[in-house]
């Protein structure tokens, strides 16, 4: 046999061997038929024992790459079960339904690693408390703590519900118990629910324009007549709804991506027009954890007497988005259906992370997180406010705000440069930021999240930040 197996500095020899067989096979360098030499033969070639040569092989004939033949030998298989990127079938005759053959592509997620992301929606990883987090997650996998039946309350961990009801009851003002809530795999699948029991093809759906392009495609998935509705320095328009609207989605805590609070009287004015119209509210609070200043105005979920809010909370921009933890506090009457939903979508959540997050908001662990988290948040912020009123104010001009992981400043109309020449130069010189225009709306603009960029290192990305946007100005 040509091919040649080096072993050279590794220990564990048979998956080294296991790996150099399989790779030859998949880059055609041992071909279709071709004949292994006996364990015993290539044994005694690489100087290792049989057994672990003859451990290599069983595995490959049991992933499909071998085939042996009693009195013959070991061969490659001649058509291996995963010979290199062979393809699903095309399926040309396959179509999904109209509306996700019409729907609009997400935007291309860069996966790249800029030197200084000021991209929008991500905490500071390094912030997270992991070693606390790692002895809850050891100390709910615990035999005592497991499910009898191996399977959970659709609804989520009782101690998690009750947990979350008492946390957003303190720090965000909302009504709810334990019985009141479904714990979901982040917001978006709480959207999905309730998209599942409220949403028929032709429902008219209201969203906010700018918005956030996730929850509309969503809405839209399902079936529904988007509706976009302008944003003012208020909130959402209601003037602006139209008849017939059966659902509005809204992030008044902090309007994504704007970052203005809806006023008191909005929200009272919003919570008239959705009972007069038979109309539900979904009220997204996706990251008002995070305060800089005053407390913030009631929910509108606090201030419903009628039982037409659904309140969607999220943990992605408190802890982490990979732990895919968010919530959904509903009125009684939706309920039922709103279990049945999760039930038939995943049955339940992780019950062990979900264990973890009951415990580290007992501990009182959320809580200093969430007051460690913004004393640094606000610091970024506050650089970055000085930075665009100072060095930007021709350009930029901030947009008010309290809350958050990002800060969005509109374009000056008579700016001689664009937005997007001075994302593109920005990009060029290793920083991501985003252009308003990504989520809709009239005015350009930049959003400038704070959650990726540390203290020690905002000052150059924001340096960085501004050379782009001479350079374009004077080109």
């Amino acid at each position: 046999m040509p091919f040649h197996i080096s072993l050279d500095g590794h220990t564990d020899l048979a998956a080294r061997i296991y790996r150099q067989l399989r790779d030859g096979i998949l880059d055609g360098r041992l071909r279709a038929g071709e004949r292994l030499p006996p364990t015993r033969e290539l044994a005694r070639e690489l100087d290792v024992s049989r057994n672990t040569v003859a451990v290599a092989y069983e595995r490959l004939t049991a992933e499909g790459f071998l085939s042996g033949h009693v009195g013959r030998g070991t061969f490659v298989s001649a058509d291996p079960v995963t010979r290199a990127g062979r393809a699903a079938p095309a399926g040309a005759g396959v179509r999904p339904v109209a509306r996700w053959r019409s729907l609009p592509a997400l935007p291309g997620e860069d996966r790249s690693a800029p030197a200084f992301d000021f991209r929008v929606g991500v905490p500071d990883p390094a912030l997270f408390p992991l070693r606390t987090w790692r002895r809850l997650v050891s100390q709910a996998l615990r035999p005592s703590l497991l499910p009898p039946s191996g399977y959970g309350d659709p609804a989520g961990l009782e101690a998690l519900r009750v947990a979350i009801a008492r946390h957003i009851g303190a720090a965000r003002s909302v009504r709810a118990g334990g019985e009141d809530l479904v714990v979901t795999q982040g917001a978006q699948q709480a959207l999905d629910l309730i998209g599942r029991v409220l949403i028929e093809p032709g429902t008219r759906v209201a969203v906010e324009d700018p918005g956030y392009p996730p929850a509309e495609r969503l809405f839209a998935a399902h079936g529904a007549r988007i509706t976009k509705v302008p944003v003012d320095a208020e909130g959402l328009d209601v003037g602006a709804l139209a008849k017939g609207t059966r659902l509005i989605y809204t992030t008044p805590s902090h309007q994504f991506p704007l970052g203005t609070p809806m006023s008191l009287a909005r929200r009272t004015a919003l919570l008239a027009w959705a009972e007069r119209n038979d109309a539900v509210i979904v009220e997204d609070d996706y990251d008002s954890e995070y305060r800089f200043s005053d407390r913030p105005l009631e929910p509108l979920q606090s201030l419903d007497r009628d039982g037409r809010v659904l309140y969607v909370g999220s943990f992605s921009k408190t802890l982490l988005p990979l732990l895919r933890l968010g919530f959904l506090v509903a009125p009684a009457s939706l309920r039922p259906a709103l279990r049945q939903a999760k039930q038939l979508t995943d049955w339940h959540g992780d019950l062990v992370t979900q264990a973890a997050l009951a415990s580290f908001i007992d501990e009182g662990l959320l809580a200093r997180h969430v007051r460690k988290a913004t004393r640094e948040y606000s610091a970024r912020r506050e650089r970055i406010l000085a930075f665009v009123r100072d060095e930007l104010h021709d350009l930029l001009e901030v947009v008010p705000s309290s809350a958050g992981l990002h800060l969005c400043a509109v374009w000056n109309p008579h700016a001689t440069v664009t937005v997007d020449g001075v994302v593109a130069e920005a990009s060029r010189a290793g920083v991501a930021v985003e252009s308003l225009a990504r989520y809709g709306g009239t005015r350009g603009g930049l959003v400038i999240g704070y959650g990726l960029v540390g203290s020690d290192r905002v000052d150059e990305a924001l340096a960085r930040l501004g050379s782009a946007a001479r350079r374009v100005t004077k080109g």
